[in-house]
């Protein structure tokens, strides 16, 4: 029996994947994995990073619906959102094929 290709799904995982597919992105989201929120400047400090390329990064993935956010008065938070794509993530840390 022929399983038939789900297109609209297809596109969907691979826009998803396109916007993870950066190493920043996928460092904060691992940070999203062990803490239920993060400020940016919390963010920052974790990665190392400058300001600038964090926002850049965090807005993307909120505007791709990957990360949410709350204000809390001057600072935002961000939390995962679309909480799949630690499966996914998963997976490929498993994968002995990419043992370096």
């Amino acid at each position: 029996m022929t399983k038939t290709l789900n297109v609209k799904k297809l596109e969907a995982v691979a826009f998803i994947l396109k916007t993870i597919a950066h190493p920043t992105r996928l460092a904060i989201i691992d940070l999203l994995k062990n803490q239920p929120q993060l400020s940016v400047s919390e963010i920052c400090t974790q990665l190392s990073a400058e300001q600038s390329l964090i926002s850049h990064h965090l807005s993307n993935m909120k505007l791709k619906g990957i990360l949410g956010s709350d204000r809390q008065g001057r600072n935002i938070y961000y939390y995962l959102k679309l909480k799949e794509v630690l499966a996914v993530i998963d997976c490929m840390e498993a994968c002995e094929a990419l043992d370096f």
